[in-house]
């Protein structure tokens, strides 16, 4: 099997056409086709069909181009890792992260990397876990950091490190009606926002007893989960740390309740039994500073 091979079968399922392919990869479509031919009588099982709507893979391609991705992938870091050893200062990576690190740690961590690789090219997909985590299993990403939260299913080739913790608190905006409430029992009837799942919510309010407040609109995004505790009735929560932010200052403020909202763990997310390229390193060793200088801030 001839890493051609696998780039030409990748390349087709991937733009759905052969000519579309042989446009992409620069190569002639009987040139293509011969060499997905191949392939499929090396393997023994037809990969692909051709269909009304374009070339398809069959249950054999499906699972075959999972894996061809993964392998290409590596070969594509091997290289890189070549450049990177020979001191050429390039390369690049891809991670996820979610809403509460992309604020809090990943400008920090990211300036500390580029300090020492200044050529590097770096991508931040910003998400929770539930849309990252396929992407770090077929290699898109090179990793993923946000919180595990107990109801997560994590898929069978994704290993998890914890890294540091971040406390989360009940918040609203300067001026709130209820911003002197000293229990959860009297915010239940109003609107709330939050980053987490809306079951790690119920689980909190069902911990002391209290029913889950409706409505409850859980927001994947830092910017907008802010503006709306910031311009409006809605209770937020939000990790402590970022109230002392400048933008936050005499914007939003704590409701401090007697109920103690339990810390979130966030950590590394990986492929399990592939070591990461020294680039997804050297950026992860700088996201764990950052969290733990985060920590020690408190």
């Amino acid at each position: 099997m001839r890493l051609s091979q696998i780039r030409d079968f990748v390349a087709v399922i991937e733009h759905g056409s052969i000519n579309a392919a042989a446009r992409a990869l620069a190569v002639s479509q009987p040139g293509l086709t011969k060499s997905l031919r191949a392939l499929e009588r090396e393997l023994e099982v037809q990969l692909v069909q051709r269909t009304t709507r374009g070339v398809v893979p069959t249950a054999y391609g499906r699972a075959f181009y999972v894996r061809a991705r993964i392998a290409q992938s590596e070969l594509r870091r091997g290289t890189e890792e070549i450049g990177q050893l020979a001191g050429d200062g390039g390369g690049s990576l891809a991670f996820g992260t979610g809403p509460i690190a992309a604020a809090m740690i990943v400008p920090e961590a990211v300036h500390a990397f580029h300090r020492q690789f200044p050529r590097a090219d770096v991508r931040v997909v910003e998400g929770f876990p539930q849309g990252l985590l396929p992407r770090v299993r077929d290699e898109t990403l090179d990793f993923m950091i946000g919180v595990r939260f107990r109801n997560l299913r994590v898929e069978s080739g994704i290993s998890f490190r914890p890294l540091f913790q971040h406390h989360p608190v009940v918040a609203c905006r300067e001026g709130h009606r209820l911003g002197a409430v000293r229990s959860l029992a009297k915010l239940v009837e109003v609107p709330w926002v939050c980053f987490e799942p809306r079951e790690w919510l119920a689980e909190m309010f069902s911990g002391f007893g209290l029913p889950l407040p409706r409505p409850v609109i859980q927001c994947e995004s830092h910017s907008a989960l802010v503006r709306l505790v910031a311009s409006g009735d809605m209770i937020g929560v939000l990790p402590r740390r970022m109230l002392a932010e400048d933008e936050l200052r005499g914007v939003v403020r704590e409701i401090r309740v007697a109920e103690t909202l339990r810390p979130h763990t966030a950590g590394l997310f990986t492929r399990s039994g592939t070591p990461l390229t020294r680039l997804a390193d050297t950026m992860v060793k700088a996201l764990a500073r950052a969290g733990r200088q985060l920590a020690l801030s408190r």
